[in-house]
């Protein structure tokens, strides 16, 4: 629980460990369950339901007013939008 904690970048208590490892036990004996069930003759698939492209073409349209963009920007240098560092240097 310690590795997955650090992964996820959380601080937990003793008390938080033991009740998430529990659950976290139960999680994965649900998927010991799922790995029972027959599949043959299952295609495998990534939707219940067939999907198609809706999604516009990719077009060129009227460009942004950069300036305009930029005085709403909540800071800015150099004609770019600055943005909260989101990586840090340990990873």
């Amino acid at each position: 629980m310690d590795h997955l904690a650090k992964l996820a970048r959380i601080a937990l208590t003793e008390e938080e460990k033991a009740h998430f490892s529990g659950q976290l036990g139960t999680i994965l004996n649900y998927f010991d369950q799922l790995k029972s069930v027959n599949m043959d003759g299952v295609e495998p698939s990534a939707h219940a339901f067939p999907v198609y492209n809706i999604l516009r073409g990719d077009e060129p349209g009227p460009a942004l007013d950069v300036e305009a963009l930029l005085r709403i920007a909540p800071a800015s240098r150099d004609n770019q939008v600055l943005v909260p560092r989101v990586v840090d240097d340990e990873g």
